[in-house]
């Protein structure tokens, strides 16, 4: 038997897109380092369609047709240059290696680079939708040449989410580009469920709105603007209960957030191209301090908040109308938020394209997050039609897209209370705070960086430009303190 594609590293993403693929009619090489990994899957799932057993990565080679196409999916790192330097030997000319797991963008271009020298292809996939978008199809996002994305494309187009009948997954551009757009994917991601994090806060912190009631509050939300994959699971993780304690599970869960680095990478990408993408830094950064519980636990003890702590959440927003207005408003600050954290995801990619040589298309890509990802949602349609215009006719940031900008205005005002609320009762809201920041930022005629630029000046003879005229200039700030050409 002659596969179709290989896959080497069974654990549950590997399976799943192993399975995701033999469902799809490929006949698929399994390869792992344990071989009982391998026979557990073939036990429990080999009628999903046609597989072949192998042992050793020989074997898996020699299983394939031509050119041969090996995915990996291991853990990021060292280890997938571990199965690359086994591969490579193993391999002809015009063979394509595939990672798919969450590697870092730098990595995969290294990779590349290094595999076109030696007439191989390397292609690395961004995969979204964790193990039920492996299984049952994912967003997909590839790089690597445009050759082999003609002999892969199909493959990874039929396996992938549909929307409307359209394969979530379309060729990113060359190098490390599939997985850059992968890791923006997953700073969003982060913005995302951090400012459903704060929104959750504020109603419970603020109004008293307990978690089952909280509920219905985002059921209802996913039938507004806001409807998504992340606020529909926001209903059901609010919903259930301990079985142990009777309690909403939320409050037996521990409050510090895990992460993997790719929200991480971003925020230092973001820096690295600079392009502000200050939700996703401050997501992290939440979970960052989420996770400092000693010293958490010393500063709740020693800390005052400033106000009468003594008020309850009714007393803050007491009467029922109090309650609705204040929920409305939270919808309008999360919508809005969540706005800026996709303008700033895709401001970042820009950046990226114009640094790195990459013709990426918005349009493109936020149809690849219309499903089998965590961040779909309906919003992705109103974006794919902002962008839907030759290059210099597209917004240079998508809160000004007409749909977008009407949008931001009518949230203003809401948004601008709730932030207010937060500062005043003592309620962290960082996202909510710098995305509205963000946008007073993008808007302001005038900004304090002429102060900025007048101080590196004076400490450091830093020059600075003039509104008046070209040039740039200097104060000679320990003489006589005239301006000069410099």
């Amino acid at each position: 038997m002659s596969a179709h594609i290989g896959v080497t590293g069974l654990a549950v993403m590997g399976a799943n897109l192993a399975r995701n693929l033999a469902r799809n009619g490929y006949t698929v090489a399994l390869h792992n380092r344990s071989v009982a990994r391998t026979d557990a899957l073939l036990q429990a799932h080999g009628g999903d369609g046609d597989f072949v057993r192998t042992e050793t990565l020989t074997e898996l080679v020699e299983s394939l047709e031509r050119p041969r196409r090996v995915l990996i999916m291991v853990q990021a790192g060292a280890p997938v240059d571990s199965v690359i330097a086994d591969l490579v030997p193993l391999l002809d000319d015009g063979d394509i290696i595939i990672d798919g797991g969450n590697s870092f963008y730098e990595e995969t271009r290294r990779r590349e680079e290094s595999l076109r020298a030696q007439n191989l292809h390397f292609v690395g996939v961004g995969v979204s939708g964790g193990e039920e978008g492996a299984l049952n199809g994912p967003s997909i996002m590839p790089g690597g040449s445009k050759e082999s994305y003609d002999t892969l494309g199909p493959m990874l187009e039929k396996i992938s989410a549909k929307y409307n009948g359209e394969p979530c997954c379309a060729w990113i551009d060359t190098d490390g580009a599939g997985h850059y757009v992968k890791m923006v994917h997953n700073g969003i991601e982060y913005a995302d469920m951090q400012v459903i994090g704060e929104a959750f806060d504020l109603m419970r912190s603020l109004a008293g709105i307990e978690p089952r009631e909280q509920a219905g509050v985002f059921r209802e939300w996913n039938t507004t603007d806001l409807a998504s994959y992340l606020i529909e699971i926001t209903a059901e993780v609010l919903e259930q209960e301990d079985e142990v304690t009777g309690r909403p599970l939320v409050d037996v869960v521990l409050d510090s957030a895990g992460q993997k680095g790719t929200g991480r990478w971003t925020a230092i990408s973001g820096l690295e191209v600079g392009s502000p993408v200050t939700a996703i830094a401050e997501s992290v950064f939440a979970r960052s301090i989420s996770s400092q519980r000693e010293l958490r636990a010393v500063t709740n003890a020693t800390f005052s908040a400033g106000i009468d702590e003594t008020l309850s959440a009714t007393e803050k927003y007491g009467s029922a109308e109090d309650r609705q207005d204040f929920v409305e408003d939270v919808r309008k600050a999360l919508y809005a938020s969540k706005l800026v954290a996709y303008a700033q995801g895709l401001d970042m990619l820009v950046a990226a394209g114009e640094e790195f040589g990459w013709d990426l298309d918005l349009k493109a890509i936020a149809s690849l997050w219309r499903a089998g990802c965590i961040i779909r949602a309906d919003l992705l349609d109103t974006i794919m039609k902002a962008y839907d215009a030759p290059k210099d006719q597209q917004p240079k940031n998508l809160l000004l897209a007409p749909e977008f900008n009407e949008a931001i205005n009518e949230c203003l005002p809401a948004w601008r209370r709730v932030v207010a609320a937060a500062a005043t009762y003592g309620v962290p809201a960082p996202v909510f705070s710098s995305s509205l920041s963000y946008y007073d930022s993008l808007r302001r005629d005038r900004l304090p960086a002429a102060l900025t630029q007048g101080l590196r000046d004076y400490f450091g003879a830093h020059t600075y430009q003039r509104v008046d005229k070209e040039g740039t200039f200097h104060t000679q700030w320990s003489g006589d303190r005239s301006e000069i050409d410099a």
